[in-house]
């Protein structure tokens, strides 16, 4: 079958008891037990039953098996956003002394993650050159739980080569991580490629037209959890399971980074359209990439999809000809950003990204903005840079209040 069938078709793990062809929305904290021994039983884990919705709910688990579902995953836990994805899959694999492998051109709150929050507390964070990924072997140790990038970067629209990279992490048993907000499930198969684990905001494209918070983390299977010396003990009692169960049995459990069954139901209902949904994002970004590349006051476009991107080639063999919904674009200066924004009618200026919306940001003065100047350059995000999140409207309309905003 095929995305959407599938992702419209998922089997219930429990039969409905009024036939539901919608999975119903379980807004309760607690679930009751028949006895004393049931109750028992489903804390010990011997007996799959859900007893608090910080742990366990219906309607998230829905959510989880339709995304293993379409993704063939092993397996997935929905948690409260895509940081939260991120957050619980570093303090699941790492701890005191360990370090991952990334790089500057990621996301400003995943750097400040990675730099503000967790690097105090422990965990070393070392940079490298995906574009060249021959800089990535030599930093590896033997503390070195995991290899960390983006699909495509965002805003920077860097795109690397997950297949080089998975190499490198199998010649050296390290996992390979991968944030696929900006191309989820159905724009990238990130078992095909080699990545272990993927960790990704359905806050975007997943919840349907920015509905809703939520993040997902996606075990493909394929990494042996002994070699990571936090799981260690898990994997000899679990097996393929150890990394699935830390988080359920520990760590997500005490962040309490837990979605809403509210938020988890607006998902499922999302994770229906989101190949039609993608489809045309994509192809209105594309279009939106070659209008604005034909522009004289534009300097400079950034879109994977462009036939002049230095990383078309690579983005072609791991997205095909959907290359994503985001890109960006220069202007000769912030001030030229600025009034551009302003001009704007049916783009809105906002933040998020893979909405229906259309939506502009100046990424320097919002997301990035707690960086100095010197920094935001060293991470690809200069003062002269705007983000586009390409929607689902009419392509010419799109282009048209560019057009205007710009030449007006």
């Amino acid at each position: 079958m095929g995305f959407t069938t599938k992702a419209i078709h998922a089997p219930f793990l429990r039969k409905d008891a009024h036939g539901s062809l919608n999975f119903p929305v379980y807004d309760s904290v607690t679930f009751e037990f028949e006895t004393a021994e049931d109750i028992e039983d489903a804390f010990m884990g011997r007996k799959p039953r859900h007893v608090y919705s910080r742990i366990t709910n219906p309607t998230v688990e829905h959510l989880e098996q339709k995304i293993k579902n379409v993704s063939g995953a092993l397996a997935v836990v929905a948690v409260s956003s895509g940081m939260a994805a991120i957050a619980n899959t570093i303090m699941a694999l790492a701890q005191k002394g360990d370090n991952i492998i990334t790089t500057k051109y990621i996301f400003g709150n995943t750097y400040s993650l990675f730099k503000n929050t967790l690097e105090p507390w422990g965990l070393e964070t070392r940079y490298a050159d995906f574009s060249r990924p021959e800089t990535v072997g030599k930093l590896i140790d033997g503390n070195t739980r995991a290899i960390y990038f983006e699909t495509i970067t965002n805003p920077q629209m860097e795109v690397a080569d997950a297949r080089a990279l998975s190499l490198i992490a199998r010649k050296y048993n390290v996992l390979l991580l991968c944030d696929t907000t900006v191309t989820p499930v159905y724009l990238f198969a990130g078992r095909d490629f080699g990545v272990d684990v993927e960790v990704l905001s359905s806050t975007k494209y997943i919840s349907g037209g920015a509905t809703s918070v939520g993040g997902i983390i996606i075990d493909n299977g394929t990494y042996d959890w002994g070699r990571i010396p936090k799981l260690a003990a898990d994997a000899k009692k679990q097996g393929p399971f150890a990394f699935v169960t830390k988080l359920k049995r520990e760590v997500y459990r005490n962040f309490g980074a837990c979605l809403s069954p509210h938020n988890a139901y607006l998902q499922s209902v999302g994770l229906e359209t989101l190949a039609m949904r993608a489809d045309k994002s994509c192809a209105n970004a594309l279009a939106v990439a070659r209008f604005l590349k034909s522009r004289d006051y534009v300097a400079r476009v950034n879109y994977p999809g462009l036939e002049d991107s230095p990383f078309y080639r690579v983005a072609k063999s791991q997205f095909g000809e959907k290359c994503g919904a985001l890109l960006t674009f220069e202007l000769a200066s912030k001030e030229k950003c600025f009034a551009f924004l302003n001009k704007l009618h049916l783009v809105r200026r906002a933040t998020n990204i893979n909405d229906n919306k259309t939506l502009a940001l100046h990424p320097a003065s919002t997301i990035f903005c707690e960086y100095p100047p010197d920094l935001r350059l060293d991470m690809g995000v200069p003062d002269t840079l705007i983000r586009l999140s390409v929607g689902i409207e009419d392509a010419d309309d799109i282009i048209s209040d560019m057009k205007q905003a710009a030449e007006g």
